[in-house]
């Protein structure tokens, strides 16, 4: 499994929202797109999948800021790579049987299954708060 740059990005946006927010207060995209030295353009472009998800709520007006939607500990990663990657299933055959007809009858679909299930645990426990708790036991690195 390769993730597209987009979803590196967002992850990286979303810890350092985390990472920068004050309470409840909104975060500018320009700051984001400095510390992680990326266009703003492009984060625009980026974080549309999120508002459209319900994950973060733009504030309209010149500054164009974001704010979570809720709490960065109930925003966990399966969530976001299923809005920006799609469905975290190896293969096709584990949606569709369609695909695959033997499917049910092949042992690798064992394999990719218990692999589905050990990328979606993973993904559930990472969540924004534990991200941001993560990077702190790291140390802070200056364009965080």
């Amino acid at each position: 499994m390769k993730l597209s740059t987009q979803t590196y990005s967002i992850a990286q946006a979303l810890l350092d929202s985390e990472w920068h927010r004050e309470g409840d207060s909104p975060i500018t995209l320009k700051d984001i797109a400095q510390r992680q030295e990326i266009s703003r353009a492009y984060l625009e472009q980026m974080i549309t999948p999120l508002i459209t998800g319900g994950i973060v709520r733009s504030i309209r007006g010149p500054k164009c800021e974001v704010v979570l939607t809720k709490p960065a500990k109930d925003i966990d990663f399966k969530e976001i790579m299923e809005m920006l990657e799609g469905a975290t299933d190896p293969v096709q055959s584990l949606v569709n049987a369609k695909f695959c007809p033997r499917s049910r009858l092949c042992a690798t679909e064992d394999i990719w299954g218990e692999m589905k299930i050990a990328i979606d645990r993973v993904l559930v426990c990472a969540t924004s708060q534990n991200l941001a708790e993560r990077q702190k036991n790291k140390g802070i690195i200056e364009s965080m």
